[in-house]
């Protein structure tokens, strides 16, 4: 089988990267582990090198994120509600969660936009809290940033182990891949029809 997802980010090249990744932090189900785990497979070939990629992959993470912040920032509490009510169930997120993230993020201190890059669910959330607190927007495009090269590194050097363990092994490769965007579809379907509203 030929590897068509790790060769489609090749094709796409860093620009492609950074795309991807800041589609990945706006529109799910997009993985950011996958796309860098991908980019990290296709610098072992030797299609891509670890630094561009590094950083387009960051760029790409840190727009998406600032995305969310803006929503925050100059929609505000209340005409964000009514967006959220009516177009939760896309995102798999209520007013209610937003209002708890919303108190950690002031209970916890602004460099939880930092460590939260490393949590799959809550580092595209925090950044909605961060805007509504009115974060200051160099803080928290710098927080993410670091964040973001620092868990994009993890990804790139864990999809460059993947290809050495799977070396000689395309059919693996391409289905170990296919197999994650799979599962990440399936997870992202059964959230859409499971989610309800909290009390």
């Amino acid at each position: 089988m030929d590897n068509w997802i790790i060769n489609l980010i090749e094709q796409g090249g860093y620009w492609g990267v950074a795309l991807l990744m800041a589609l990945e932090n706006i529109v799910p189900p997009i993985p950011s582990e996958l796309i860098m785990g991908v980019g990290g497979i296709a610098v072992a070939r030797g299609t891509m090198t670890f630094w561009p990629l590094l950083i387009a992959g960051t760029v790409g993470s840190t727009l998406g994120n600032y995305a969310w912040f803006l929503a925050g920032d100059r929609f505000g509490y209340r005409r964000l509600e009514p967006l959220v009510d009516r177009w939760g169930r896309w995102i798999t997120l209520d007013w209610q969660s937003i209002e708890a993230a919303s108190r950690f993020f002031r209970s916890h201190g602004q460099w939880v936009v930092f460590a939260l890059r490393f949590s799959p669910v809550l580092r595209t959330m925090i950044s909605l809290p961060a805007g509504l607190s009115h974060m200051h927007h160099g803080k928290f495009l710098a927080f993410t940033f670091a964040g973001a090269a620092v868990w994009n590194t993890l990804l790139i050097h864990g999809g460059r182990l993947l290809a050495h363990y799977l070396e000689g092994a395309k059919d693996a490769m391409s289905w170990t891949v296919i197999g994650l965007t799979a599962a990440t579809l399936l997870w992202y379907a059964w959230r859409v029809i499971t989610w309800k509203k909290t009390d």
